[in-house]
């Protein structure tokens, strides 16, 4: 089957913000001007196309990435709808890995929010065009030019205003668009027609600034542009695009488009816009990935159906009538079904049964799939998030995703022992789907232990092994991921001798330890100057480190942040051997621990409260009672905005709090920020509490 389209009328993007910016409301609209739905789909109704699932209709929120595609001037956009909530921000993460371009959508009353600082930094991390849109302009607070100031301020981007409204709060009614400089509005409920207007009196001297400012920044991306600007020529239309193209794509300034998707006002534009302005695949850098034979040479393939075929596999999905989808974006190449591919990170071979083409939780099917497509594959029993699929002939290995550590966990336990293999098997399904969700056996109390990244992440856990796996599983309270470090250098020595099946096993190992920068997990040095330890030794010694590291000296959680310096010991020709010297190795960190004040660190939160003034001292004071430290008080439409950092443990439960201190009139957003040492007094409690002993 031939392609549709070529490949330069391909958009791959994805919406992200803040939770509550309107995301999937923009997306909705996406669809229906597009002609994909017939009927706008509404958040608040639960009849959003884009949250299918029962959890995101009832609470009214986005918890897994959906795509979709639709079409607009002859160009096929693929659109991936990220959830807003912190404790979903892995769809973020692995949607932004494969995209080409996002659209950044803010709250014209919030601005930038702190889940919004999060997406824009993953966005950074993978250096992809961006355009803004700031919605809900119709609201009372909204303040266009304040959410400009706040992307250059808060996110430290250069945004680029394309438009500036026509009326603010109840009387927005439109646009002027700085590029053609003319007024836009709509005439309809549905926002079907656009009607071209004159740029009213009021607003013609700012337009015409903002037209000279946005003109004067896009002269350092054209000269000719440039030379006009200076000579104060008469500048078109298409020249501004194309220098607005050029700014955009290399990630330099951000176009930014207004409007209130609720009311279906500015959606058309940014359509527009998403084909003038975001890249095609071709226009993204040829994509890199490891050689097998050689590890360090790197291997780049070019955007085109005539490369060999190359992939990456960014979402595992159970689907209840096809089972096992893997979600793919091709970088290089074409695939059809009954194509046999290499999953070069396991090394094996896995054919295609079948492809589609999804939209949200509905499937199309597809024989072929080609450079630049975002699809669902069928028959793929051994891939996993962030493995490489291409043509055997031509394996490379493209960099795997990086996914951030759990933060809190909760006991489950089958109700009765018919449910305990379906348990088993619908929790190895949702760790396939989701890498920042675990799964381990306690070995202390033989309970499955279920981790993710916060409270309400578990929730919806919980919820679909309920609903969508029939199992019925009694839920223990949530418990905080502790790490364990040291605070001072040590020096440390331990010899290992003991008989065993009358052979005598030999190690001594001697080191130093320090705490090593935070998020370092260990570092090793061999230090080693006289050669009492053979090289060949060193290796088992880095393991039996290693083994020590996984379970602390003070409560058995992980050890972390250690620089480790290997600095001498001893060696007997006919008794030493590796075993041996891996569990001294052990027994010395061990020790050395012991000795150095190891400390619990503990997940510490930043928390946002949005509250009414009157009830500012309240919450401050609860926060106060909760270990928290107050980073910043400021004044946003008319509400206090309190910035906090909490220690998780503090914060089970807060909705419940904050809700009753405000009469429900406060919300608030957390969001995992760094692990920090617990203070003396709490630890020895919490150390009495898992262990049954005193600290």
């Amino acid at each position: 089957m031939p392609r549709e389209l070529p490949i330069t009328r391909t958009r791959n993007i994805g919406i992200m913000a803040h939770i509550d910016a309107g995301k999937t409301t923009l997306t909705e609209r996406i669809l229906f001007y597009s002609g994909k739905t017939y009927k706008i789909g509404e958040v608040h109704e639960g009849t959003a196309e884009m949250d299918w699932m029962a959890q995101e209709k009832e609470r009214g929120i986005t918890i897994t990435a959906a795509a979709t595609s639709v079409s607009w001037r002859n160009t096929r956009i693929n659109i991936i709808d990220t959830p807003g909530h912190v404790d979903f921000t892995v769809e973020v993460e692995r949607s932004l890995r494969v995209l080409d371009s996002a659209i950044a959508v803010f709250d014209g009353v919030a601005g930038v929010e702190p889940q919004t600082e999060t997406v824009w930094r993953q966005a950074d991390k993978y250096a992809i065009p961006r355009i803004c849109f700031v919605n809900k302009l119709d609201r009372i607070g909204a303040d266009f030019a304040r959410c400009v100031d706040m992307i250059r301020t808060k996110l430290f981007a250069e945004p680029l205003p394309l438009q500036i409204p026509i009326g603010v709060e109840d009387a927005y009614r439109g646009v002027i668009d700085l590029v053609a400089m003319k007024g836009m509005v709509w005439g309809d409920d549905e926002g079907r027609t656009v009607e071209e207007i004159e740029i009213p009196s009021e607003l013609a001297d700012a337009a015409r600034a903002h037209r000279e400012s946005m003109i004067e920044r896009l002269s350092d991306f054209d000269d000719a542009l440039m030379h006009k600007f200076l000579e104060g020529a008469e500048i078109g239309a298409d020249e501004i695009k194309a220098a607005v193209r050029a700014a955009t794509l290399s990630a330099t300034l951000f176009p930014v488009f207004c409007g209130s998707a609720l009311k279906n006002k500015g959606v058309q534009p940014l359509l527009e816009a998403i084909v003038d302005y975001l890249p095609s695949p071709k226009d993204a850098k040829p994509v890199q990935g490891h050689s097998i034979e050689n590890e360090d040479e790197m291997v780049s393939r070019d955007a085109s159906d005539k490369e060999p075929f190359c992939a990456l596999v960014f979402k595992i999905m159970s689907d209840p009538y096809v089972g096992k989808l893997a979600f793919a974006r091709v970088y290089a190449g074409h695939f059809k079904s009954g194509d046999q591919v290499l999953n070069v990170a396991k090394n094996k071979k896995e054919r295609i049964g079948r492809i589609l083409r999804m939209h949200a939780n509905d499937r199309e099917d597809i024989g072929e799939a080609y450079t630049g497509d975002i699809v669902a594959v069928v028959g793929l029993k051994l891939s996993a998030t962030g493995d490489t699929l291409c043509a055997p002939e031509h394996p490379l290995l493209l960099e795997r995703m990086e996914f951030p550590n759990p933060v809190i966990s909760v006991a489950i336990e089958p109700k009765t022992k018919a449910d305990q293999e379906k348990l088993i098997s619908a929790l190895k399904r949702l760790e396939d789907e989701d890498p920042t969700f675990r799964v381990k056996l306690d070995p202390d109390t033989g309970q499955n232990l279920i981790s993710g990244m916060g409270e309400l992440h578990l929730e919806i856990i919980v919820d679909r092994l309920l609903r969508e796996f029939a199992v019925k599983a009694n839920v223990g309270k949530p418990q905080v991921a502790y790490k364990e470090t040291i605070i001072k250098r040590v020096e440390a020595d331990h010899v290992y001798e003991k008989e065993i099946g009358g052979a005598l096993q030999y190690g001594h190992v001697r080191i130093s330890m320090e705490p090593a920068k935070p998020g370092s997990g260990l570092v090793f040095e061999n230090a080693l100057r006289d050669g009492a330890i053979p090289e060949e030794v060193v290796p088992f010694i880095v393991e039996g480190l290693k083994d020590g590291m996984a379970s602390g000296v003070i409560a058995g959680y992980e050890m972390v942040d250690v620089k480790v310096a290997l600095t001498g010991g001893s060696y007997r020709e006919n008794d030493s051997v590796d075993v041996a010297y891996r569990i001294a190795a052990n027994m010395a960190l061990k020790d050395g621990a012991r000795r150095a004040d190891a400390s619990l660190l503990e997940p510490v939160m930043k928390l946002e409260v949005v509250v009414p003034d009157e009830y500012t001292g309240d919450v401050i004071n609860d926060l106060n009672s909760r270990r928290g430290k107050m980073e910043r008080l400021d004044m946003r439409a008319g509400l206090k905005i309190i910035d906090a950092h909490v220690p998780l443990s503090e914060v089970f439960g807060y909705a419940t709090a904050v809700r009753s201190l405000t009469q429900g009139r406060a919300s608030y957003t957390l969001q995992f920020s760094h692990y920090d040492v617990v203070p003396r007094n709490v630890m020895e409690g919490i150390v009495a509490r898992i262990t049954g002993r005193s600290y």
